[in-house]
């Protein structure tokens, strides 16, 4: 154990003199955590509506009221030709288009249908599936004031029986997209630290022989694989605390479950990535290959096929089942289930068991490629 700490110790000392470094281990995650926490965010507000009202009554201005007094969406421009449409949307002046159909004031007194229509930009189609989401809900609230007003002035009660549905949403009650990307954050951060830097640092002992020198003092291979990897392991942990801390006062993101426990589990998590980079440093020669390697081969099938950003329900079938051995799949429903739900380890063992799984058979092969190498 003596020898482990004189090596950690030494890979801490390299590490503060490595002015290249230190920036990207410290500043880095701020950097992303802020800019990504801003950045990443599908709500809508404001969306551009361009106003086609052909009825132009006290009942379609009502309409269009309930439109802009939202906060969804902005008056862009008003038109009475539905023809005009096209070149307000291809010309991105304006993101949705309200048609009021002429006669909709004289539907509503006399209890008619009116005839009301929203067409949306479907090149953005989040923002076209958002803003008919609000649409549809501003039209629906009319149309049940509407009935309500209409039976109020005929003086008959409303027909008994009616079912109503009363919607409410756990955990996230205001569906702040924010607050499903921030904690996600977290893991992609650390893929970088912990998985593509430890790759780039053994390499680099590689380029310039010092690796070589190390082989033949009297450490043993793990005391030198361990060494080397027990100080990004911390640097992972002290950089999980402060994004968390980001996370909760910045961003607003509740942590509603414990910190020992989102710690133990990012250590299981940090094992894989840890592995995963001592692996990277086997099979490559450069500092550059260790980098596109890490980045491409391993990073990119992480992210994307975590579900941390894409449903993993919507991906094909195939693919479906390669995410069963992607790490950041399991801890991305760790840090999500922490932050948001207070999920125990009652609920996240599955995950933290597919984890430990996982990570040692990644560090079983690195260890034996990395032995192989000193050999």
């Amino acid at each position: 154990m003596g020898a482990l700490l004189h090596v950690v110790v030494k890979e801490f000392l390299q590490l503060r003199y490595d002015r290249k470094m230190i920036p990207v281990m410290i500043l880095a995650p701020l950097v992303q955590i802020v800019g990504l926490g801003y950045a990443a965010n599908l709500d809508v507000h404001d969306v551009p509506l361009l106003l086609v009202d052909q009825d132009r009554t006290a009942q379609s201005r009502g309409l269009a009221d309930r439109f802009t007094g939202s906060g969804y969406f902005q008056l862009a421009g008003t038109a009475f030709d539905a023809g005009e449409i096209e070149y307000w949307l291809r010309h991105d002046r304006a993101k949705v288009a309200l048609v009021i159909a002429a006669g909709y004031g004289e539907a509503t007194l006399r209890g008619g249908r009116p005839r009301v229509q929203v067409i949306a930009d479907g090149t953005d189609s989040n923002s076209a599936v958002v803003g008919l989401g609000y649409a549809s809900r501003i039209v629906a609230a009319a149309g049940v004031d509407m009935v309500a007003e209409r039976v109020q002035r005929s003086g008959r009660r409303l027909a008994q029986g009616r079912i109503e549905l009363v919607p409410r949403v756990w955990y996230n009650p205001d569906l702040r997209s924010r607050w499903f990307f921030v904690p996600a954050v977290v893991a992609l951060v650390l893929i970088l630290i912990t998985m593509m830097l430890p790759s780039m640092a053994i390499v680099r002992e590689k380029e310039i022989g010092t690796l070589e020198q190390i082989s033949v003092t009297p450490l043993r291979p793990w005391q030198l694989m361990v060494g080397k990897l027990v100080p990004f392991a911390v640097i992972g942990i002290l950089n999980t605390w402060v994004l968390t801390a980001i996370s909760r006062l910045l961003f607003g993101v509740p942590m509603r479950g414990s910190i020992v426990l989102l710690t133990v589990l990012t250590l299981l998590y940090l094992l894989n990535t840890l592995s995963l980079g001592l692996f990277v440093s086997t099979v490559v020669n450069t500092q550059q290959q260790a980098m596109m390697f890490s980045a491409f081969v391993l990073m990119v099938p992480m992210i994307y096929l975590s579900g941390l950003i894409f449903p993993i329900e919507n991906m094909p079938a195939g693919l479906q089942y390669v995410t069963y051995v992607i790490p950041t799949r399991y801890y991305g429903n760790v840090v999500r289930g922490i932050f948001l739900k207070g999920s125990g380890i009652e609920v996240l063992w599955r995950d933290a068991l597919a984890l430990a799984a996982i990570g040692l058979g990644v560090l079983t092969l690195a260890s034996l490629r990395f032995r192989k190498s000193l050999d």
